[in-house]
């Protein structure tokens, strides 16, 4: 009698189907969540909605970015303004011994 383990089968699918859109997009799945739902999310991640006033063409090319790494365009804007900050905050830093690092709870800054 054997002792091995034999690992489970799980169906197999192409990824290309999930990046596609094949799979996972029907609308006939979708649903909206409910602000409440929407809220407890901002707070789990530490989001806030902001609006923002940005040229035209800026939009376009960080659309066209986001499409070539097939992200969504507002992630993108968060990461760059993000690698921004980290940057700028080590810079202020370095220039400044005496400075110290904000308390806060954002990743981005530690």
């Amino acid at each position: 009698m054997s002792t091995e383990t034999k690992a489970p089968t799980h169906p197999t699918m192409e990824e290309d189907e999930w990046d596609s859109r094949a799979l996972g997009a029907s609308l006939e799945h979708a649903e909206a969540s409910s602000p409440e739902k929407s809220q407890a999310l901002d707070d789990a991640l530490g989001l806030q909605t902001i609006s923002i006033r940005l040229p035209r063409q800026l939009i376009e090319q960080f659309k066209l970015i986001a499409q070539l790494h097939s992200v969504g365009y507002q992630p993108l804007m968060r990461e760059a303004l993000s690698r921004f900050v980290t940057g700028t905050m080590q810079e202020i830093i370095k220039s400044n011994p005496r400075a110290k690092a904000p308390s806060t709870n954002n990743p981005v800054l530690s």
